[in-house]
């Protein structure tokens, strides 16, 4: 069986394949990101909930386990000003009479953006690689990285933003298509007008770009994988197969709606974080629409909703809780996460043989 036939991404990140475990802050543990990599993936650690200390003690934990290649992932939004959430508080407030919460306590802390300290901690735990979320931060702090010899990595879901990253320096570029789960990673234009699926956007990057291109965004299986290849992409991102994996950390309900009705179905919302992410219906959904102008910009909007999300997960719901998904979760099938990795990568490579037998998909 041949290799890949396009290896720039398997050099530039010292993987087997060129398949990336996509960073899923909340829904990624340790145990999935070193099956991953011990199949030939680049793992993936999302690090925009952790803190500097974190994010040395979660490369700790993997280090002591594989020294394959690692990604760490960061967000990078420019943080706003403490928001009026009056009109968030007041559409929340009758779920907070239900759960019979008075006193929410302090808040749980924001998901805070790339700085110079955990710029300091990326460059001591010594990635191959780190990855950003809404763009690229200011170069004084992206500088230390590239002369640590780390590649960066940025999402893109326009050919502009592509444009955009590649001029800022980027050594590999995600195109997110609209199908892609979790926080969608636009940052320059208006969302609602540059929603470009992935078959669409991936090409159009590819021939925008000199670097190479890894695609994201519906693809969950082996079919997935090699059509993104003939469109010309180096290598895909994976997350929402990832979910399926024995070793994910989701709750039972998140579970249950993975391989439920509600996988069909997956929506953009904005009522968990205040930035549009895509993910599956649940009551909060249901009852205040997918996207509400009372939610605060992102990040803020989960500072209100966290109380109401820790007393509905108690009772072993999901009623209150971001339940990310893309529109390919119902491909999704259980297993862990190395072999979900070693198959993709198998039955991808004989769908790119030319020899027109292709196998059939597991299941």
């Amino acid at each position: 069986m041949p290799g890949w036939p396009d290896r720039r991404l398997t050099g530039l990140f010292g993987t087997r394949h060129p398949i990336v475990q996509a960073p899923m802050a909340g829904a990624t543990s340790t145990d999935m990101i070193v099956g991953a990599m011990a199949g030939g993936a680049l793992g993936s650690l999302p690090c925009g909930m952790l803190t500097p200390d974190g994010v040395a003690a979660a490369v700790a934990a993997i280090r002591e386990r594989s020294d394959a290649p690692l990604n760490l992932n960061f967000f990078c939004h420019r943080l706003p000003p403490a928001p009026d959430t009056g009109a968030w508080q007041a559409a929340l407030a009758p779920y907070y009479a239900e759960y019979g919460i008075a006193d929410a306590g302090p808040p749980p802390p924001l998901r805070a953006p790339f700085d110079a300290a955990m710029g300091e901690a990326a460059v001591a735990a010594k990635p191959a690689v780190a990855s950003f979320h809404y763009g690229l931060p200011d170069e004084a702090l992206l500088a230390p990285l590239r002369v640590a010899g780390i590649a960066i990595v940025s999402s893109a879901t326009t050919v502009a933003e592509a444009r955009h990253l590649a001029a800022r320096g980027c050594d590999a570029i995600i195109a997110m298509g609209y199908e892609a789960g979790g926080h969608r990673g636009w940052f320059l234009g208006e969302e609602p007008d540059s929603q470009i699926g992935t078959m669409a956007l991936v090409p159009q990057v590819v021939d925008a770009v000199a670097c190479p291109v890894i695609a994201a965004g519906g693809i969950a299986d082996a079919r997935g994988v090699a059509a993104a290849l003939m469109l010309g992409a180096a290598g895909v991102q994976i997350g929402t197969a990832y979910l399926f994996t024995d070793e994910a950390p989701i709750g039972a309900a998140h579970r249950r709606a993975l391989n439920g009705p509600e996988a069909e179905a997956t929506l953009l919302t904005n009522l968990f974080s205040g930035g549009v992410a895509r993910g599956m219906r649940n009551r909060l959904v249901a009852e205040l629409g997918p996207m509400a102008d009372a939610a605060p910009p992102f990040p803020h909007a989960s500072a209100t909703l966290a109380p109401l999300r820790k007393a509905n997960e108690a009772q072993g719901g999901g009623d209150f809780s971001p339940l990310w998904a893309g529109q390919a979760a119902p491909l999704g099938r259980a297993g862990t996460a190395r072999a979900l990795t070693e198959r993709l990568a198998s039955e991808a490579l004989a769908r790119l043989d030319g020899s027109g037998s292709h196998p059939p998909q597991s299941r």
